[in-house]
């Protein structure tokens, strides 16, 4: 049992005679169980933080399969993002030896990669409706070096997910670069 004790004074002989005063006691018990009970219930009803987790789709690594080698892609809805060392991330559309648009530097968040990519879609979304295939978004393909970060991936995959480019075209990630490529990702010193 918790109580409180607060001893009345000394037990001096001699000097002013005064009343003897009580011990009061305060039990705690009840306080204490309260706040063991509190303390109970707010971890049972308070819901513990889940991971958030983002799917991919990964290939099958049967090597039988054959035909997804061969896969013909529109370059005018193709654009392609290179991951470099030290937060570099360049953007092309089209293919490397004829780019639509020439490669440039871009920055991560919604004033870099964002915008271009709301943009691009944008453009892709009106050209599909004047080829007369509504509903086919864009392709991006997403290229990250040895020498880039597992964030700056993660960003990318943000991104996608941001602008919703999976829910009307697709993303890829491809680990084969090109002469070009390898070139645009070179750092200057």
């Amino acid at each position: 049992m918790a109580e409180l004790n607060t001893d009345g004074g000394g037990g001096k002989k001699g000097g002013k005679v005064r009343s003897k005063k009580q011990n009061s006691k305060v039990d705690l018990t009840a306080m204490v169980d309260l706040a063991f009970l509190l303390i109970t219930f707010f971890m049972l009803t308070t819901t513990l933080s889940k991971p958030q987790s983002m799917d991919l789709t990964l290939p099958d690594k049967d090597p039988k399969d054959k035909q997804n080698d061969d896969i013909k892609v529109d370059e005018n809805k193709t654009m392609t993002l290179l991951l470099g060392e030290n937060g570099k991330l360049v953007s092309y559309m089209g293919m490397i030896g004829s780019p639509l648009v020439a490669p440039k530097d871009f920055s991560y968040g919604k004033d870099g990669i964002r915008k271009e990519l709301i943009s691009r879609m944008e453009g892709v979304k009106q050209y599909s409706a004047a080829k007369g295939e509504p509903g086919k978004g864009m392709i991006v393909i997403i290229k990250p070096s040895k020498k880039s970060t597992y964030r700056n991936l993660v960003d990318i995959l943000d991104e996608m997910a941001i602008v919703g480019v999976n829910t009307t075209g697709s993303y890829a990630i491809v680990n084969e670069f090109a002469p070009e490529e390898v070139k645009l990702l070179e750092v200057k010193k």
